[in-house]
């Protein structure tokens, strides 16, 4: 499959997401920036001193909604606090849900020392009002998260138990059932960033794998796109129709000179649309 690059010359790029006019909004955790790519390549710095921004998520009423030390509404150079947890190292991938509440993952353990022991972190829900529920407890280290396009599925990344956990969703919002997917496919690596197409399946970059791993709705891997990068961090569906899948790295095998590297594909599928944040 063909790759496009976008751009090129970043630290740890993550959270990719699409507006409505083909904006491309991403960050680079370890730089400490957020950036928005418009459609003919220009790319302005929103955001120049904000390490650890894992998660973007378009508001309704302008700007985003980015993770980091903490949750924030950002828009035109303000913020608006969120969620903040005493006792959070960051707050990683986030993503909307049916009614446009925000869904954040918290990481607890200091991922500066990887041998160190894991202190499992929480799944928390930002709800219309600004109160905060606890979805869930014991995720490892906090990745990725996306739903079923009916929104009764939420998958979350859980990077060093190297696989998806999986609730179902009440139509009251509360989650039940909970699994362990996808571990099959992550032997070697660890999973990442994620996102869901119009039929279910499950896109979920693998960090080690040097690829993007489709899987089912139950975890079994279907099909890959091999990226010329060992850390494949994060993907996003985007353009017009839906079809662009856009791939984020912090590293390009191809020329070691371009870090962490924005690619473009066309993997024959349609995403799901990203509902606007309401909070």
């Amino acid at each position: 499959m063909e790759l496009e690059i976008l751009a090129s010359g970043y630290q740890l790029v993550e959270g990719p997401r699409v507006d409505a006019e083909n904006n491309l909004y991403f960050t680079d955790a370890f730089g400490g920036k957020v950036f928005r790519r418009s459609k003919d390549g220009h790319i302005e710095t929103l955001i120049s001193n904000r390490l650890m921004v894992g998660g973007l998520a378009l508001h309704e009423k302008g700007g985003f909604v980015m993770s980091g030390p903490t949750v924030e509404h950002w828009k035109d150079g303000s913020s608006r606090l969120l969620l903040e947890k005493e006792g959070i190292q960051s707050f990683n991938d986030l993503h909307t849900d049916e009614v446009g509440r925000i869904v954040v993952g918290a990481i607890r353990s200091d991922l500066t020392d990887l041998k160190a022991k894991k202190i499992p972190g929480e799944c928390y829900r930002v709800n219309l009002d600004g109160s905060i529920d606890e979805l869930y407890r014991d995720v490892e280290v906090s990745n990725g998260i996306g739903f079923s396009p009916s929104f009764d599925t939420l998958y979350h990344v859980d990077s060093t138990t190297k696989g998806l956990i999986t609730h179902d969703i009440d139509h009251d919002g509360t989650v039940k059932n909970r699994r362990h997917i996808g571990k099959a496919s992550f032997v070697k690596g660890i999973p990442d960033g994620m996102c869901v197409d119009e039929e279910g399946n499950l896109w979920v970059a693998h960090v080690g794998g040097r690829r993007v791993v489709k899987l089912s709705p139950d975890g079994e891997e279907l099909d890959e796109i091999s990226v010329p990068a060992k850390a494949v961090t994060s993907c996003a569906f985007g353009g017009p129709d839906m079809t662009d899948l856009y791939i984020v790295t912090a590293d390009n095998l191809d020329d070691e000179k371009k870090g962490g590297t924005i690619f473009r594909c066309k993997p024959g599928v349609a995403g799901t649309e990203t509902r606007l944040a309401k909070v």
